[in-house]
């Protein structure tokens, strides 16, 4: 994203930042796989075609769970051979990441770094250690998505 739509979007997120709070019990309410879709597509368009092979060897058929906290989302994905898919609901999420989502927003556009935001404690990885780490690697290495 560049110039004037970029600054667009960042206030759009601020502005809709309180309203996260009075959505929350209608998104919980709403299924959650098409907003899982709606996430791996997004991750296929701008996220895939800059993965090593390294780094999607070690992130396939892993279960990850992407919690939005504000909104009250829990999307749970998997890397596979045709790219992101949404994971079978009875699959146990290896790697579970929350945050609010302006906090993803600020990171995907490389305002914040994970690590600075991990030591804030705005964003939390639980679950395996070594696949955190080569996802946060990677992101890292490839620079911000948007």
């Amino acid at each position: 994203m560049t110039g004037a739509f970029a600054q667009t979007a960042d206030e759009l997120v601020t502005l809709l930042a309180p309203l996260a709070v009075r959505l929350r019990p209608l998104v919980q309410r709403l299924p959650a796989r098409p907003a899982a879709l709606a996430l791996c597509l997004a991750l296929d368009r701008f996220l895939l075609p800059r993965l090593e092979p390294e780094a999607r060897a070690g992130l396939s058929g892993r279960c990850v769970e992407v919690v939005v906290a504000d909104l009250g989302l829990a999307l749970r994905l998997e890397l596979g051979a045709r790219g992101f898919a949404p994971a079978p609901a009875a699959a146990a999420p290896a790697l579970r990441i929350v945050a609010a989502g302006p906090v993803y927003w600020r990171h995907l556009r490389g305002i914040d770094d994970a690590d600075r935001l991990f030591f804030e404690r705005a964003l939390v990885m639980e679950g395996d250690t070594e696949l955190g780490l080569v996802l946060k690697n990677t992101l890292d290495a490839i620079g911000p998505l948007l």
